[in-house]
């Protein structure tokens, strides 16, 4: 759509001209008519008219073309006051009236000298290219020559600190991501809107970049490699100026935040409500604290006052204890003197001594109020009363004693053990064989295991055939420190251990019938199974010293005799040996053909036979020990 305009010229015998708002013919009109004229003007044209839109023709000739990245565009195209608040549209208006005027063929056809190669005229061009794309004119803004990156002064911020602080503020937010700025505020801003101020600049994301400083234009590179180093380059340029631009719109927030009095009158108000806070908090404490203090003085007082309440009635009681005994005693003596003076009510020497006896009965068993009765009684009936009285107490008596005899008979039977228990002696318990078993157990559980004792006691429990009884952890911990025991004359069990150890020995070596022709098929087959799923057994140091010989440890000596396997005694063996086993089975695995003949050729003065033995005999110990483990577990 074209836009047009219809003027009225008094000058000339023509009614109206529609002329376009654009090219010569418009420009030459609007210089005819002048700006009394009723041509009509846009925001644009209005605000180019204010900023001054003719340029000084001696500031274009001072410009060199080849220092265009130098020139101040804004000035170039005539836009110097409006700067980076020129629109696009003042913008390209702006370079049209530019071009109509210094075009160089224009100034040609005026008969002015141009020399094409070193033209202004190509520094209105790039002001031009510069600022009519979005992403170089937001480069080139990021360094508008114009901006001022100074901070006030001490004069400026102790004079007239809003004004100052809220001018640097708002030329700097103009960087901002973000579209809302919360404004500075003036000396009566409310807490909340200062902090969201504050909060505001110490996140700022600023968009200002410092592409248009770049030294090398990557674009001018002869290869890929060498745009790519320019490139790396102008990248580290561009991140140092960054960083220097956010510490100095750091040191602006902290400047202002260092001399705000707001923030100084905010933080006297947080000072003054947490000592509010902590003298109401002393205060309740003090409160709380007085109260703690008044009711262990009540407390005090009451207790004092119940003791001396208990006090009392406890001497109170006591009095009439006394008096109580006292009448009890008069009772007692005015019944022995009546019983007396009628001389016991006896017929005889037998029923007096037996009467004197019964008096003494009755005055131990009868309470204050039956003597007084007794008494009451005997003024009238006499014998009669009395030999009932004795009746009494006899029986009394007598009930008392039948509740003892049963109190006792119940103590008795709780006593009792069960039927079907049957109770052993502890010197029972400990056989030739638990000894022996003990013995071994010692040596295969060290000290340091878990629950050791616990674990000895399951292990002899468990191999031994149930004739002598159950043993417990603290007979087997009793037992061993009687064997440690070093004085023989205290303590003879383990003399008499090592005496039945010898003799169980010398007896299974007579029955022993010592063979050298021994095949694997002697060997039980889950032996043979055990060996070959295990596929060698390794023992650690520990195990290896406990089947050294004579092993001692914790003090309890071991007098078993030398293992044997299948009825045929086995030589000893040795540290060196059993090493050489372990090095032998690790160098040849089950998957090696012939194993156990390379396994028995690593070791001097053992056959193939001896190996598998030994191997047998380790796999046993270590299923006993993890027997035991488990089953205290």
């Amino acid at each position: 759509m074209t836009n047009s305009l219809e003027l009225e010229c008094p000058a000339l015998k023509v009614a109206r001209h529609k002329i376009e708002r654009v090219g010569c013919a418009y420009f030459n009109a609007r210089r005819q008519i002048g700006d009394s004229s009723g041509v009509e003007r846009s925001d644009s044209d209005e605000k180019l008219a204010g900023a001054g839109e003719d340029v000084d023709i001696s500031y274009l000739k001072s410009l060199d073309p080849k220092e265009w990245k130098d020139q101040d565009h804004y000035s170039v195209l005539g836009l110097g006051k409006l700067r980076y608040e020129a629109s696009d549209d003042d913008i390209r208006r702006a370079y049209r009236r530019m071009v109509l005027q210094h075009h160089p063929d224009k100034r040609k056809a005026k008969g002015e000298e141009v020399i094409t190669d070193d033209d202004y005229f190509t520094c209105i061009t790039k002001a031009y290219e510069i600022l009519g794309t979005s992403k170089t004119r937001r480069s080139y803004d990021s360094v508008d020559p114009e901006f001022d990156d100074a901070f006030p002064t001490q004069t400026d911020i102790e004079s007239n600190y809003f004004n100052s602080f809220n001018k640097y503020f708002n030329l700097n937010a103009r960087w901002s991501e973000k579209a809302e700025v919360p404004p500075f505020g003036e000396v009566d801003a409310k807490r909340e809107e200062v902090e969201r101020f504050y909060n505001f600049w110490y996140d700022f994301k600023s968009w200002r970049e410092f592409s248009y400083l770049d030294e090398e234009d990557k674009e001018k590179g002869q290869d890929r490699d060498e745009r790519r180093w320019i490139e790396k380059e102008n990248k580290v340029a561009r991140i140092k100026r960054k960083k220097e631009e956010m510490t100095r719109i750091r040191a602006l927030v902290d400047l202002a935040y260092n001399n705000d009095k707001r923030i100084q009158r905010f933080k006297q108000e947080e000072k003054d409500r947490k000592a509010a806070a902590k003298r109401a908090k002393m205060d309740a404490a003090q409160a709380q604290k007085d109260e703690q203090v008044r009711a262990v003085r009540e407390a005090a007082l009451a207790k004092e006052k119940a003791e001396k309440a208990e006090q009392k009635r406890i001497e109170q009681i006591r009095i009439e204890r006394e008096q109580q005994k006292k009448v009890l005693k008069k009772e007692r003596k005015t019944l022995r003197d009546k019983v007396k003076d009628c001389k016991y009510y006896a017929k005889n020497d037998k029923d007096q001594l037996k009467h004197m006896e019964g008096t003494e009965k009755i005055c131990e068993t009868f309470s204050l109020s039956e003597l007084q009765a007794l008494n009451k009684a005997m003024e009238t009936k006499g014998r009669e009363s009395f030999v009932a009285a004795l009746q009494t107490a006899e029986k009394k008596i007598a009930a008392e004693l039948e509740e003892l005899n049963m109190a006792q008979k119940k103590k008795e039977a709780i006593s009792t053990p069960k039927a079907g228990i049957k109770e052993v002696k502890k010197g029972e318990v400990w056989s030739n064989e638990n000894v022996q078993l003990l013995i071994k157990a010692v040596n295969l559980f060290p000290a340091g295991t878990a629950q050791r004792w616990d674990v000895i006691a399951t292990f002899i429990n468990q191999h031994s055939n149930g004739a002598a009884g159950v043993v417990t952890a603290r007979d087997v911990l009793n037992k061993a420190k009687a064997l440690q025991n070093s004085d023989h004359s205290k303590s003879t069990l383990k003399t008499h251990a090592n005496e039945a150890a010898f003799q169980s020995f010398e007896k299974s070596k007579k029955e022993v019938q010592t063979t050298n022709d021994i095949t694997l098929g002697d060997t039980p087959t889950e032996s043979k199974e055990n060996v070959k799923q295990n596929g060698g057994v390794h023992v650690n140091n520990q195990q290896q010293k406990q089947q050294q010989a004579e092993p001692k440890q914790n003090g309890v000596a071991s007098t078993a005799p030398t293992p044997t396997t299948n009825g045929v005694a086995s030589k000893t063996w040795t540290k060196e040996e059993q090493a050489l086993l372990e090095q032998a089975m690790k160098t040849y695995p089950t998957t090696t053909p012939e194993r156990w003949d390379c396994i028995a050729a690593c070791i001097p003065n053992r056959s193939k036979k001896d190996c598998l033995r030994r191997v047998k005999e380790l796999v046993e110990l270590v299923n006993s020990k993890k027997e035991a483990q488990a089953a205290v577990k």
